[in-house]
C-alpha cells in the first residue's frame, strides 16, 4: 500500500481500478505551402474557427442542462478566443506572408499565447495556459481532420489517472464511468478544477508523479477530503473507506436538506456564509448553495479575454450581471488583482525576478490610473442596482488606502459632471494579506469600513512560501502557529474597533478551520459556493462556548501537526457520521 498526497479539488470517496490517459499532443512541424496553396489554408482555418465555436456551443448546452451554468461558463473564454479578430488575423498573416501551412501557423499562434500566460505572477491566472492548450488542440483537430475521443474507451467504473486533463476532457467526464479522477498537475483554481467540482465526483490533483507510479489495474481509493490517493489498500483500510462512501452519501443528502437554512448556532449566534466567484454567474449558484451573498468578486478574470482591458460597459454589465444574481444579497467587488505583465493581450513584458513582490495588485492599479478609475467607475454605475461593497487588494500602507480612496473620489465626481447615477454611500474597505497591514490594523481601522482576511496571500508572505510552488508546498501550511496567532490578533483590534472583519481565504470553506475561526470571534466567512452546505451543518452544531475553548487550545500549540491533528479530532467529535 502506498499513500500520496496531493490537492483536493472536490470532496468525496471513489474506490474503483485505474485506468491511466496517456498523455496526447500534436507536433507540429513547419510546412510551406505553394502560393496557389495559400487560399485553400486559409479556408481550411475558417472552417475550423467555424467548427471549433460551434462544437464549444454545443457543449457548453450540454453542461448547462447537465451541470449547471457555472461548469458551462468556463467554456465562454474558449468561445471568445476563437472569435476573437486578432487572433484569427495573426494566424491568416502567417498563411498569407510566410506560406506557412494552417496547422502550423495556428500551432505556433497559440503557443505564443500560452508564453504570454506563462509569464504571469499570479497562479489563477497561469492556470489558464491550460485552457490555451485547449483550445489549440481543437483547432489543430478540426484542421488536420482528426477525431479523438480520449474519454469514450472507459466503459468500466474506474478511477481516472493522468498528467493532466484538459477542460473539454473534464467536461466529458460526466458522459463516462469515471468515478474519480487523480492528476500530477493542476491548481485549485483552474478551470479543470472548477469542473471537477461541478461534476460533483472526488478529485485529487497536483499529485506530481501519480501517473507514473500507478499502473492500469491498480485498485485506488481517492480521498477528497484528505487530499489523498491510496494504492492497493489493505483489506482492512479497503473496509474503511467503503464504510465512509456510504457515509458520504447518507451526508450529501442531509446537506442538500439544510442549504436553505440559516447558518446558527445551537446558542443563537449567526454567522454569515459568503461565496468567493470569478464569473457573473456564479453569484446565483452561491444563492442557490445556501450562500448569504458574495463575499469576494474576483474581477481581474475580466482580463482575461483575448482582446485586452476590458471597456468601463462591459465591466459594468458583469458587475450588475453579478449584482443581480446576488438577487438583493450583498455583493462585495474587490478592484484587479493584476501584476504588470497580466492586463494586456498586445505587448509583451519581461518577466519580474520576483513577481509576487513586485507591481502587482493595487501598486500596479495607482500607477495606471486610467485604467484604475475605468473600473472604479464601471463599479460605481453599478452600485446602484444592489448591496454593493468595493474592497482594495494587498493593501499595505495607509497611504495606498488614502490614494485608492481618491481615485474613487475622482470617479464619483466625473460621475457628478457626466449625471451618472451610483451609490454615493458605497462601503470601502481592504483586505489585508500582509504581515505590514496586519502590524497595522489598528490605524487601518479608522480608516476602513471592513476588513477582509485574504488568508491564501497572508500564509505565503507570513511564512515566506510560494503557494505556486510544487518544491515548497509542504511549508505552505494554514495550520501553522503563526498564523492563528495572526488571524486572533487581528479580529480582536477589529472588534475592539467596532469594525466588521471576514475572512476569504480558502481556509474558510476547510472545515477542520471552523471551530477555531468561530472560537476567534469570526461570523463572516466567503468561500467556494460548493463548500457552503457543509461549513453550514458544522456551524448549526456548534456553540459559542465549546468553539471559544477550542480555539484557545489550539493557540496554545507549537507545531502545525499538532494543531491540524487537534481540530481534526474536535471537528469528528462534531461530525462523527462525516468520513472527512
Amino acid at each position: 500500500m502506498e499513500i500520496l498526497r496531493g490537492i483536493a479539488v472536490s470532496p468525496g470517496i471513489a474506490i474503483g481500478e485505474a485506468v491511466i490517459l496517456e498523455a496526447e499532443d500534436y507536433r507540429i512541424p513547419y510546412r510551406a505551402v505553394s502560393a496557389q496553396d495559400v487560399e485553400p489554408e486559409l479556408a481550411r482555418l475558417d472552417s475550423a474557427f467555424s467548427n471549433s465555436i460551434v462544437e464549444l456551443e454545443r457543449q457548453e448546452e450540454w453542461l448547462d442542462h447537465h451541470l449547471g451554468r457555472d461548469a458551462a461558463q468556463v467554456f465562454d473564454w474558449h468561445v471568445g478566443v476563437l472569435k476573437d479578430e486578432r487572433l484569427r488575423s495573426s494566424i491568416e498573416s502567417l498563411i498569407r506572408d510566410k506560406q506557412a501551412a494552417a496547422a502550423y501557423a495556428a500551432s505556433t499562434v497559440m503557443r505564443n499565447y500560452q508564453r504570454r500566460f506563462m509569464q504571469m505572477s499570479d497562479p489563477l491566472l497561469v492556470e489558464r495556459i491550460r485552457d490555451v492548450q485547449d483550445i489549440e488542440r481543437r483547432l489543430l483537430r478540426h484542421i488536420l481532420g482528426e477525431d479523438r475521443e480520449d474519454l469514450a474507451h472507459l466503459t468500466t467504473q474506474a478511477v481516472l489517472i493522468a498528467h493532466d486533463l484538459t477542460p473539454t476532457q473534464t467536461a466529458q467526464l460526466a458522459e463516462t464511468r469515471v468515478v474519480g479522477v487523480a492528476l500530477d498537475s493542476g491548481a485549485a483554481t483552474s478551470h479543470t478544477a472548477i469542473l471537477l467540482r461541478s461534476w460533483g465526483r472526488p478529485g485529487v490533483i497536483g499529485l506530481t508523479d501519480v501517473s507514473t507510479r500507478v499502473s492500469g489495474g491498480d485498485l485506488l481509493i481517492i480521498d477528497g477530503a484528505n487530499q489523498l490517493v491510496i494504492m492497493n489498500p489493505s483489506a482492512a483500510i479497503l473496509e474503511e473507506y467503503r464504510a465512509k462512501e456510504e457515509a458520504y452519501v447518507r451526508l450529501a443528502g442531509e446537506l442538500d436538506e439544510i442549504k436553505s437554512l440559516p447558518a446558527v448556532t445551537r446558542d443563537g449566534e449567526r454567522v454569515q456564509l459568503m461565496c468567493n466567484i470569478e464569473f457573473p454567474p456564479e453569484a446565483r449558484v452561491g444563492a442557490n448553495k445556501g450562500g448569504d451573498g458574495v463575499g469576494l468578486y474576483r474581477t481581474e478574470f475580466l482580463f482575461l479575454q483575448p482582446a485586452g482591458a476590458p471597456s468601463e460597459d462591459e465591466q459594468y454589465e458583469a458587475y450588475r450581471e453579478t449584482i443581480l444574481g446576488a438577487d438583493g444579497r450583498p455583493v462585495t467587488i474587490r478592484t484587479f488583482d493584476l501584476g504588470a505583465d497580466k492586463y494586456t493581450q498586445q505587448r509583451s513584458y519581461e518577466q519580474e525576478r520576483n513577481p509576487m513582490l513586485g507591481l502587482r495588485s493595487i501598486r500596479y492599479s495607482l500607477q495606471n490610473l486610467s485604467m484604475f478609475k475605468t473600473q472604479l467607475r464601471a463599479i460605481l454605475r453599478a452600485s446602484c442596482h444592489g448591496d454593493v461593497r468595493l474592497m482594495f487588494p494587498l493593501i499595505t500602507s495607509l497611504m495606498e488606502f488614502r490614494q485608492a480612496k481618491m481615485t474613487l473620489h475622482d470617479a464619483m465626481e466625473d460621475l457628478e459632471e457626466d449625471g451618472i447615477p451610483f451609490a454615493r454611500d458605497i462601503p470601502v474597505g481592504m483586505m489585508l494579506e500582509t504581515p505590514a497591514a496586519v502590524i497595522q490594523v489598528k490605524e487601518f481601522c479608522r480608516e476602513v469600513s471592513f476588513i477582509s482576511i485574504g488568508t491564501n496571500d497572508l500564509v505565503q508572505y507570513l511564512l515566506a512560501v510560494d503557494r505556486g510552488n510544487e518544491r515548497v508546498s509542504q511549508f505552505y501550511n494554514a495550520s501553522h502557529p503563526a498564523l492563528l496567532r495572526t488571524l486572533r490578533d487581528v479580529l480582536r483590534a477589529c472588534t475592539h474597533a467596532g469594525v466588521e472583519c471576514s475572512l476569504c481565504g480558502e481556509i474558510a470553506g476547510q472545515p477542520l478551520f471552523t471551530l477555531f475561526l468561530l472560537g476567534i470571534g469570526l461570523r463572516s466567512l466567503s468561500m467556494a459556493p460548493g463548500n457552503i452546505p457543509e461549513i453550514k451543518k458544522l456551524i448549526r452544531l456548534a456553540a459559542v462556548p465549546q468553539a471559544q475553548r477550542i480555539a484557545r487550545r489550539a493557540l496554545s500549540f507549537e507545531t502545525e501537526r499538532q494543531v491540524t491533528n487537534y481540530l481534526r479530532d474536535e471537528t469528528r467529535k462534531m461530525l462523527p457520521e462525516d468520513p472527512f
